[in-house]
């Protein structure tokens, strides 16, 4: 970041690091990466740096390819018209700083640092940070009608960084929860993971209550989901528990063939924990096809009944299937 600032105003361009990386800086947090702002058009910045990317050039926006990693550096731009409630319709290269911010999601994500490091803050983010409070920039309908996305980033910050969502904020989102239909199943579950995953997956349950998944799933009640956090943050655990508590149909949305089985068949996961293996089960007699069959049961069992992973209650309960003449293991 440093060498992309160092280039861009040594050649007589205004840049600033914007957005999540300033807002995590003072947080104390360790940013996952980091954009720069900068009055120079995107031909200018390509011009300026041996290796870049056209990342999005209608919107301004260049990869800068550094040895610390890439850099996204985009121009400073005002947006007009977004038909699509997404991406805006056009974009115009003729604002400073303050107009390039105050297009932005939230003030804790509309902040920029100076050339000495001062914060440069028009909308109140450094306050809202103290507060812990996640706020729309200006009007939040409007905001939300510019990108229906930001209401499901809006859950997912929260989440993230153990924030509030400001009262006009949390109403807006109710208000334009119908809009999210506008939305790409890919980015939903992108936003819904990332929000599942966080140290306070409770959230997810606020994209049902709010009517944001309305038009994947018409139910907005939703229990307290707070007992997410007992599972590990992993998306197999998290999805199970999510879709369990609030009967989400994971297959409406497009995620990966590994995550849709491991929630519609937790028993095929639980098979590699089982106390009994399948060596054992050949030992016993079981063959091919039924060696599978019995471990899903087991597995299905033992994912009601957790206390009964030993080698001795499988054992058991094998033996009494064998007792009934049944050809695997009765486990009711």
């Amino acid at each position: 970041m440093a060498y992309c600032l160092e280039v861009l105003r040594g050649a007589g361009f205004a840049a600033h690091p914007v957005g999540g990386c300033v807002r995590d800086l003072l947080l104390g947090r360790t940013p996952g990466d980091f954009d720069l702002c900068t009055s120079a058009r995107p031909e200018q910045t390509m011009a300026l740096f041996p290796r870049t990317v056209p990342t999005g050039l209608k919107h301004g926006t260049v990869t800068v390819l550094t040895g610390d990693g890439p850099v996204e550096v985009t121009t400073f731009r005002r947006e007009g018209g977004y038909a699509d409630g997404r991406h805006p319709d056009g974009v115009a290269f003729d604002v400073g700083l303050r107009e390039d911010l105050a297009r932005r999601d939230f003030t804790v994500n509309a902040m920029a640092l100076g050339p000495a490091g001062e914060v440069i803050d028009p909308f109140g983010g450094q306050a809202d940070l103290k507060a812990g409070v996640l706020r729309c920039v200006g009007d939040p309908d409007t905001r939300f009608a510019e990108d229906a996305l930001r209401m499901l980033r809006a859950l997912r910050f929260a989440a993230q960084l153990g924030f509030a969502v400001e009262e006009n904020t949390l109403a807006a989102i109710g208000r334009n929860a119908r809009q999210a239909a506008l939305v790409s199943g890919e980015r939903i579950k992108i936003e819904l993971e990332k929000t599942l995953l966080s140290s306070r997956p409770e959230w997810a349950g606020e994209a049902v209550r709010l009517g944001l998944l309305a038009h994947l799933y018409p139910e907005t009640t939703c229990p307290d989901l707070i007992q997410l956090r007992e599972l590990p943050p992993e998306p197999i655990p998290r999805w199970r528990g999510f879709c369990r508590e609030t009967g989400f149909p994971i297959e409406r949305l497009p995620v990966e063939r590994a995550l849709r089985q491991g929630v519609l068949h937790p028993e095929r996961e639980a098979v590699k924990d089982l106390a009994l293996s399948g060596g054992q089960l050949a030992a016993l007699g079981l063959k091919g096809k039924e060696i599978g069959a019995v471990q899903r049961e087991l597995a299905a069992h033992i994912l009601a009944h957790p206390a009964d992973n030993t080698q001795e209650k499988l054992l058991e309960l094998m033996e009494k299937s064998r007792g009934t003449g049944k050809n695997g293991p009765s486990l009711s």
